[in-house]
């Protein structure tokens, strides 16, 4: 048996020199490509090639390999390539060790050069200015439903949606107490503990513990890891972030939890690709023809463009109750049918940007 475990260990580290070879040789080209990107200011991240790039290994794959292990190790590839190219400053919404913090080096990796920021409008502040290329901020949680600052700014700020990010939720119970009965104290967001109520009710009693909301989980995660007799609902990068044990993982209700985070940039715009989604915000003025926003959709369905989304949100401008739009459907900005629809309605659509669609 030593024998042949040790022939299989000699195999495996024959391919990894063979592999690490390979990704020098990718990295000497990665360099003349950021040699001409920069000759021509472009930019480093694009994710519509990267998406190509792995639909065209998906059809290539004949291995066991699945397509998220594919996106797992690829996707580090890729960062890691962005970085040897030239680094992007990315702003994400904070603390460290935040979702939106995970979502961030999902795309971008662990070597970027990132900023935690306390707020939503802080993140669009940033990109705006740009103090950062790209910022990482959430739209919506299929639990909970949308992130209402997120959608506002969006409306207000001058910013483009380049790309957005799926990312399943799961929350982890950590603590330095090693013992159930020795828990007095619960912190984590409200939102966390709705999220994960039937763990709650399971292993506490409302007399034996209580549950203390706090600005967010990587927060949690720091009180637990200085405070006897506490615990903690939070991530598990924010768990080991400030190395927290983990008691129990995947606490979360629902095994479908999901949020979807966007990428935003100020002086970026995704290339016309297939498979992708646009984003835009229809305002209706109270002096425009009656049924113009039906006769938008009417638009849309002659032309035979699926509508992914559209939710309306108060205008909260005057005293009379007007609402605004937003729209998602599928296709991009440059395809020919939805040019024409957007020249048409120029007059109260404001487009947030055509991206790659993951969602």
């Amino acid at each position: 048996m030593n024998d042949q475990l040790n022939e299989l260990r000699n195999q495996i580290d024959d391919i990894d020199n063979q592999m690490l070879a390979l990704l020098n040789k990718r990295m000497e080209v990665i360099k003349e490509v950021g040699k001409l990107k920069r000759i021509n200011n472009a930019i480093i991240y694009r994710p519509e090639r990267e998406k190509s790039i792995l639909d065209r290994l998906n059809l290539l794959n004949s291995g066991l390999l699945t397509a998220p292990a594919i996106e797992a190790v690829f996707l580090e590839i890729f960062a890691v390539s962005r970085n040897y190219e030239l680094p992007e400053r990315i702003a994400y919404l904070g603390p460290e060790g935040s979702f939106s913090h995970q979502a961030a080096e999902s795309r971008f990796g662990s070597l970027s050069d990132y900023v935690a920021l306390s707020n939503i409008k802080s993140v669009f502040e940033s990109v705006s200015t740009k103090r950062v290329r790209f910022g990482i901020i959430p739209i919506e949680n299929n639990q909970e439903g949308s992130v209402k600052e997120t959608i506002d700014m969006l409306r207000a700020s001058d910013v483009k949606i380049v790309a957005e990010i799926p990312l399943n939720i799961h929350f982890t119970f950590a603590s330095m107490e090693d013992r159930f009965h020795r828990i007095k104290k619960i912190y984590s967001k409200d939102i966390a503990f709705r999220q994960c109520q039937k763990f709650i009710d399971e292993y506490f009693s409302e007399e034996n513990v209580q549950l203390i909301p706090v600005e967010s989980t990587s927060q949690a995660a720091k009180l637990a890891s200085e405070e006897a007799g506490s615990a903690a609902i939070c991530s598990e990068v924010a768990a080991k972030l400030y190395q927290l044990p983990l008691l129990f993982e995947n606490i979360e209700d629902s095994s479908h939890n999901r949020t979807r985070f966007l990428i935003i940039s100020k002086t970026f715009e995704t290339q016309f690709s297939a498979g992708c989604k646009t984003s835009l915000i229809a305002q209706i003025p109270d002096d425009t023809e009656a049924g113009s926003l039906a006769k938008l959709l009417e638009d849309f369905g002659k032309a035979k463009i699926n509508l992914t989304k559209i939710e309306s949100h108060p205008a909260k401008e005057g005293e009379r109750f007007a609402y605004w739009f937003l729209i998602d459907f599928d296709g991009h900005c440059e395809d020919d049918k939805v040019k024409i629809i957007l020249e048409k309605n120029k007059e109260f659509v404001k487009l947030l940007g055509s991206y790659v669609k993951l969602v």
